[in-house]
């Protein structure tokens, strides 16, 4: 048998000719014993050429046989498909758009992808309709909370969003619940800390004001140490805290000009853990900046924020949901979920911070997970 790499050219040159019947023969015999999915997609391109749609499809599957995931050929098994006029025409454009690589495409790929993407958008539509449509009955029944976990739901199944798991650097308590953003009925004591915003942002003031304040960067930790993620940030005054406790212990140069402060979160149920907790503070983070995502180290113990200086676009993500900081809005969520936030404005951003024990836990758990974390706590950053 002739050298493939001959008979590769040697068809090339047919198709250079228009001998496209003679470049297929050529290529059938070349793919013969062939794994290079290269060669069987430029096969199916002579096929889908000399009008043999079914025969193309098949040499596309041989190519995607060795690269699932290979764009270009994605794109081809969807538009064969859309010529067969095939049923799973519509998903095959979706599953090309998926692996859509970053940066700028080959300029001859502008229009298929373009079609691409208007194809996988309308199929998306057409799921998203038939799964509210099938699910409508069970949400008239559902409370706002609820609706909340169906609309999630659908949004998984429609891959607009995945799940996210608690992934703790150092703490995992086995069997608590997995929520980005938790339900605002299990902390009853969200509407006095909501009400008490224009006082806490007025303490806020007084200390940003005094020359008395301690503000620190929010990441602080020895070079050696391997956490790439936070390296443009550590000890870096694009994002900074005002502590008024911070791990364990009260900052008395700030607490001292906090007192409303101070005595809305003594109303709070948060945890007291020796050189861990409880933990408060004001976050400034400055213009244009990102924080990067990442996860805390406990699950025992959520995360409250207060927005008070919130500049237009600023914004927060858990896991697969993201929102818009508002003032005076506060939310708890689990910050041992994949969590980033951005502030692209041309302002200073402000939240107030702190943690709160997760509701579920029973006394017991709460004194053996002090326990273990007040063990480990010795060089352990455990705090916010």
């Amino acid at each position: 048998m002739d050298d493939p790499s001959t008979i590769v050219a040697e068809a090339d040159r047919a198709a250079a000719a228009v001998a496209l019947q003679s470049a297929h023969s050529l290529l059938l015999q070349a793919c013969e014993d062939a794994t290079d999915p290269a060669l069987f997609l430029r096969l199916a391109g002579i096929q889908r050429a000399i009008g043999q749609p079914r025969l193309a499809l098949e040499s596309v599957h041989r190519a995607l046989a060795s690269a699932p995931r290979d764009f270009t050929t994605l794109l081809m098994r969807a538009s064969l498909l859309d010529a067969l006029k095939h049923p799973e025409a519509s998903e095959a454009w979706a599953h090309a758009i998926a692996q859509k690589p970053e940066g700028e495409l080959p300029s001859g790929l502008a229009q298929v992808v373009a079609q691409a993407e208007q194809r996988a958008a309308a199929w998306q539509s057409e799921r998203d309709a038939k799964l509210r449509s099938a699910m409508s009955r069970a949400e008239e029944d559902a409370d706002d909370e609820l609706r909340e976990r169906l609309e999630r739901y659908r949004s998984n199944i429609l891959r607009r969003t995945r799940a996210y798991h608690s992934e703790p650097t150092h703490f995992h308590y086995p069997g608590l619940v997995e929520r980005e953003f938790h339900p605002r009925r299990l902390f009853p004591w969200l509407e006095a800390l909501e009400a008490a915003t224009e006082e806490i942002a007025g303490e806020l003031r007084d200390v940003l004001e005094s020359e008395r304040a301690e503000l620190v960067p929010y990441i602080i930790y020895p070079e050696h140490l391997p956490l790439d993620q936070w390296r443009s940030l550590n000890k870096n005054l694009d994002w900074t805290a005002i502590h008024l406790l911070q791990n364990g212990v009260r900052v008395e140069r700030n607490a001292a000009m906090c007192p409303k402060t101070m005595a809305v979160l003594a109303q709070i149920d948060q945890p007291v853990i020796a050189g861990s907790s409880p933990n408060a503070m004001f976050s400034l983070l400055a213009p244009k900046t990102a924080i990067p995502p990442h996860v805390g180290v406990s699950n025992a113990r959520l995360v409250c924020h207060l927005p008070l200086i919130v500049p237009e676009g600023c914004w927060f993500r858990v896991g697969g949901e993201t929102r818009y900081w508002r003032k005076g809005e506060a939310f708890v969520f689990d910050d041992t979920i994949e969590h980033e936030a951005l502030n692209p404005s041309d302002e200073l951003r402000i939240v107030f911070i702190f943690d709160v024990w997760r509701p579920e836990l029973e006394r017991v758990e709460r004194q053996a997970i002090a326990a273990a974390i007040e063990a480990e706590a010795p060089g352990l950053e455990a705090g916010l």
